[in-house]
């Protein structure tokens, strides 16, 4: 199984895969409304604008683990985020990222190491997992990492030239 068959469902409610952005880099992340990290949500938003147009995604997904900081409902996230944020880019419902209801896509997500060698749990909202155009984990970047951060932003270049 690749990331591509895992099945997920929108903050819409639709079921979807990672399939339908296969050829695409795709910044996944978990979100919260609540948190001291929320403002990432517009540097999430400024790179979907930079580079949707070239084949790259942010892809949000809600989390409500760490401290209840995501306790909206779907309506209530997506109208937070698109009133607060102006976000375009695609949500997922809310996943657990950890424990044992932790959803197979950070099951799998979860083994990767981040830059000093670190797998396991994610740490707290705003963790990021920079996937590329053949589905493959490329990054892990721990929340505190801005999202406009030269390391990302070299990482995406890198990956749309490829």
């Amino acid at each position: 199984m690749t990331l591509y068959d895992i099945p997920l469902c929108t903050l819409t409610g639709e079921d979807t895969t990672l399939a339908a952005y296969r050829g695409q880099a795709v910044l996944l992340v978990n979100v919260a409304s609540k948190c001291g990290l929320t403002p990432q949500y517009a540097g999430l938003e400024r790179l979907q604008k930079e580079y949707g147009e070239r084949g790259f995604t942010v892809l949000g997904v809600p989390c409500n683990q760490f401290a209840g900081q995501e306790p909206g409902t779907a309506d209530e996230i997506q109208s937070f985020c698109s009133a607060t944020y102006g976000v375009t880019f695609p949500m997922l419902e809310k996943t657990d990222v950890n424990g044992e209801d932790r959803h197979p896509l950070y099951a799998e997500l979860t083994k990767v190491a981040d830059a000093d060698g670190e797998a396991g749990d994610v740490q707290w909202n705003f963790e990021k997992f920079l996937i590329g155009k053949d589905g493959a984990v490329v990054a892990r970047i721990r929340p505190r990492t801005e999202p406009e951060a030269p390391e990302v932003l070299a990482a995406i270049e890198a990956l749309l030239s490829a």
